[in-house]
């Protein structure tokens, strides 16, 4: 195969997002929509990738970074003018130039090459990606000779009423012989109402200087479908969360209800593990071999060992280990680390900790900044109080303590080995290695304190 140049055009701002973003940068599936058509046109493995970019162009440059070449398009004057801004680009370069748009996130790089291979095949200045709409309506119309070659494309607004019977329409998606594409650009010219660049013209030019366009067409239109609105972004999120949840099924996942079931791309599931409903497993998590995760759970950027159990619950940039249990109702934070065999309880809050293999925060508890060695016990309602108001400092907790209920320690401290920390007390010293640890005021019960409190308020 020839070497490819892909040119990804996204300098609109698509003012029917109703948005003061670009459109291009809208979020899909933990994404921003214009990295689909970056991803396609990378899994070619083009020797130029050039970005046209336009409003809120630094914008798109600091997201994609040096992953591409820019061209600034700062008057946007039609397709045309926008390949155009990528031409200085292609100077040297001989091969195939494949054109996409930065809105088209179902398309696959599998119908991108077949696009190429059939320029080639076919010796054809350029090949054009066809597809037929259920409804064509405000899409070029793809006209073809009787022997089915392809002639032309007609706008819609230029559609007579035998355009208007043709459902095969063009998707804009193209690929050109390089050298084809930059001698029609410099005759095209904007004769029309609009007064712009259109690359549709590129075609006619390439078709009256003698040269063969061909088509491949898209048997489903779903792939070539670009995303103008909110409406049409939701209907992607659909979609492509159908294809992640189908891989899945097929790869020995059990969802229980897809279509309450949100799994970002790219994220590993093992095999028998079940996702419940309402569950979101967002960027970079990976959860291992016979998990069950959910209901109303969400994970984010974290790894969840094999046999572990997740429900209601909430975590974020951390690490969970094999066997563990967690939930109902915990918030675990960045930075922590659940060795396995852990179990945390119900209404417990864990951040940038450490709990060691086989250790409990039953319920009701707050870890923070914290170590925790292997099978400690932390009764309900404990507290690692790690803020002074300027500085978060550290606890230590040996192997094998126990926090009773109740229980505040005054961070930093460090709680040794089989050390036992008194319900209710509040720590404020380090605890040597198997003492117990009382530090509350001793209790005095007053004989007769309520009857004596009623007699003088009834006495006023």
């Amino acid at each position: 195969m020839r070497r490819i140049a892909a040119i990804v055009l996204a300098a609109g701002l698509g003012t029917r997002m109703k948005s003061s973003l670009v459109k291009t940068m809208h979020p899909l599936r933990g994404k921003p929509l214009i990295r689909y058509s970056i991803d396609a046109a990378k899994e070619l493995e083009p020797a130029r990738l050039i970005l046209v970019v336009g409003h809120q162009a630094e914008r798109i440059m600091d997201t994609i970074g040096s992953e591409a070449a820019y061209a600034v398009q700062h008057e946007q004057k039609g397709t045309a003018h926008a390949v155009m801004q990528a031409v200085p680009f292609l100077e040297g370069f001989d091969g195939d130039v494949v054109v996409l748009y930065a809105d088209m996130p179902l398309l696959t790089s599998s119908l991108i090459r077949r696009l190429v291979e059939t320029r080639s095949a076919g010796a054809y200045a350029a090949t054009v990606l066809t597809s037929v709409f259920s409804n064509p309506s405000g899409y070029g119309r793809v006209m073809r000779d009787p022997a089915g070659e392809f002639l032309e494309i007609v706008e819609d607004r230029d559609c007579g009423l035998a355009e208007r019977q043709v459902d095969e329409v063009n998707t804009g998606v193209y690929c050109f012989d390089s050298r084809a594409l930059v001698e029609a650009l410099e005759r095209v010219r904007p004769d029309n109402a609009q007064g712009e660049y259109y690359l549709t013209d590129v075609l006619g030019i390439i078709k009256s200087a003698g040269r063969r366009v061909g088509t491949v067409v898209a048997e489903d239109e779903t792939l070539v479908a670009g995303i103008n609105d909110r409406k049409q972004l939701a209907w992607a999120e659909r979609v492509l969360r159908d294809r992640q949840l189908d891989k899945l099924m097929l790869s020995g996942v059990t969802i229980i209800d897809p279509s309450s079931t949100f799994i970002d791309d790219g994220i590993e599931v093992g095999r028998d593990t079940v996702i419940k409903p309402m569950t979101f497993l967002e960027r970079g998590t990976v959860v291992g071999k016979g998990c069950t995760i959910g209901p109303s759970t969400r994970i984010a950027d974290s790894v969840i060992g094999d046999g572990s159990t997740v429900e209601f619950s909430v975590i974020e940039e951390s690490c969970v280990g094999d066997d563990v249990r967690v939930g109902p109702f915990n918030h675990i934070r960045s930075g922590t680390r659940l060795c396995p065999g852990v179990k945390v309880g119900n209404f417990a809050e864990i951040k940038n900790s450490t709990i060691g293999a086989g250790s409990k925060v039953p319920h009701h508890s707050y870890v923070g900044d914290a170590d925790v060695g292997e099978g400690v016990n932390m009764g309900a309602g404990c507290v690692t109080v790690n803020y002074d108001g300027k500085r978060k400092h550290r606890t230590v907790i040996g192997d094998r303590a126990f926090v009773g209920c109740n229980v505040n320690i005054i961070a930093p401290r460090k709680i040794g080995d089989r050390a036992y920390l008194a319900a209710g007390s509040t720590v404020n010293a380090d605890v040597p290695p198997g003492a117990l640890s009382i530090a509350r005021a001793r209790q005095e019960n007053k004989e007769g304190w309520v009857k004596r409190k009623m007699e003088e308020e009834q006495g006023r």
